[in-house]
């Protein structure tokens, strides 16, 4: 069975997954949503996967139940080899996390962490997360120049999360270290990530058994409690949990603010309009643009890996039981059938029902956190660093290879030197 029309056949498809593809994927996803919105293809793992390019498909399969998380439904295992998911996770025993399980394991785990991330919780958190934006404009302001990804947009997710999860501060470092490990090995050898999984997962297990004798008012903490008061949580289950929380929760938004920044330098009129809605205090006009930059360009291209459970139909596509399904965020996010001008960056967009933090059981529990982070780094950086400009041509900028996130490797700016 072909997967695409007769159309499709007479015109020549992209190829995709090239570094040309990386910089700027947009085009290839217009001409799968067009010729071949459900697309067959082998990637460059290996495995071979339907993509899933306009929007109506793809929200109609985030929420399809057919679709499981669990990477034993694949007619192929290939996750035993590590050619899915995060390398590394299988052996480090971390896969029993929000993005491999199903109900109802993943009602009963995502309920326990979801207290976290409360309209509340994520408010209490906003004084820390100034804290850190400004303690790291601090440490480049007088210099005039900086690399936005490695010293601001990193940095800020990770210290924000840990402090979340309840890890002490003199330990922050090595966390930033093995996320650093796992944002250099995008598309190089998967080896990198893997050791620093097996080290993140012996810290977490021995820090969970320290807060046992000290919990505190963390994720971490909470996690304890609930596996003691007979919610059926294991070790393994709370340090998957503390694990993901973390390793989805910290590139998300490294992306989301490195993006966003790229996106504002290169649109000068919307730029201006976000620094107007800074100084008058729009704070409407400033969660809008958080929304339209997800859109425009997201942190997340490829939602993780869904595998059908038995026989189903997607966009006119039959597709197999155990076959993989990935979900495009970023073509579904750019449809024209659903966003009008949707290669135009519009901060005032409304009716912006994007899917850049997915839908369904399956949407990002962290999202409010990282909106909160990303709109903070943004009007901060914008507001103290006014003359904020690119100090190399944009050819120059290259971005990370990898099938589930799009973020830039570098960002360097220029900017007036100001005192701290």
């Amino acid at each position: 069975m072909s997967d695409q029309s007769p159309c499709a056949r007479s015109v020549a498809a992209p190829e995709l997954f090239t570094w040309e593809f990386a910089t700027d994927p947009y085009p290839a996803y217009a001409w799968l949503r067009e010729h071949a919105p459900v697309h067959r293809t082998e990637l460059p793992s290996g495995v071979e996967a339907w993509l899933v390019t306009r929007y109506a498909d793809a929200r109609q399969a985030l929420a399809d139940q057919r679709l499981s998380k669990n990477p034993v439904h694949h007619a192929e295992p290939a996750h035993a080899k590590g050619k899915t998911g995060i390398p590394g996770e299988r052996k480090a025993e971390l896969m029993t996390h929000l993005l491999n399980i199903d109900p109802p394991d993943h009602t009963r785990l995502r309920r326990l962490v979801s207290k976290a991330f409360t309209p509340r919780r994520v408010a209490e958190f906003a004084p820390r997360v100034r804290e850190l934006t400004d303690g790291l404009i601090d440490g480049f302001a007088e210099r005039g120049e900086a690399d936005l990804i490695h010293e601001f947009a990193f940095p800020l997710p990770i210290y924000a999360i840990c402090d979340l999860l309840g890890v002490p501060r003199e330990d922050q470092e090595d966390f930033r270290d093995w996320a650093g490990m796992m944002i250099r090995h995008g598309k190089g050898p998967r080896g990198g990530v893997a050791r620093s999984v097996k080290k993140m997962r012996g810290y977490l297990a021995e820090l969970i058994h320290r807060k046992r004798n000290a919990l505190g008012d963390d994720l971490i903490s909470g996690l304890i409690r609930a596996s003691d008061h007979g919610e059926h949580l294991t070790e393994n289950e709370a340090a998957a949990m503390a694990f993901i929380l973390l390793f989805a929760g910290f590139e998300t938004t490294v992306n989301l603010i490195g993006n966003g920044t790229y996106a504002l330098l290169r649109h000068p009129e919307q730029r201006a309009r976000f620094e107007r809605a800074v100084a008058e205090g729009d704070e409407e006009l400033l969660a809008t643009a958080v929304e339209e930059l997800l859109r425009y360009d997201g942190p997340v291209e490829i939602a993780t890996w869904r595998f059908a459970t038995e026989p189903l139909t997607l966009g006119g596509q039959r597709i197999a039981e155990g076959d993989p399904v990935l979900v495009v965020l970023a073509a579904a996010d750019r449809d024209p059938e659903r966003f009008r001008h949707p290669d135009t960056l519009d901060l005032s967009r409304g009716d912006n029902q994007h899917l850049g933090y997915g839908h369904g059981i399956h949407y990002c529990l962290g999202a409010p956190l990282a909106r909160l982070e990303a709109q903070t780094a943004l009007t901060t950086l914008l507001r103290r660093l006014p003359d904020l400009r690119l100090a190399v041509d944009e050819s120059d900028l290259r971005w990370r290879g990898g099938l589930i996130m799009r973020g830039l490797r570098t960002l360097p700016v220029e900017f007036s030197a100001s005192e701290k």
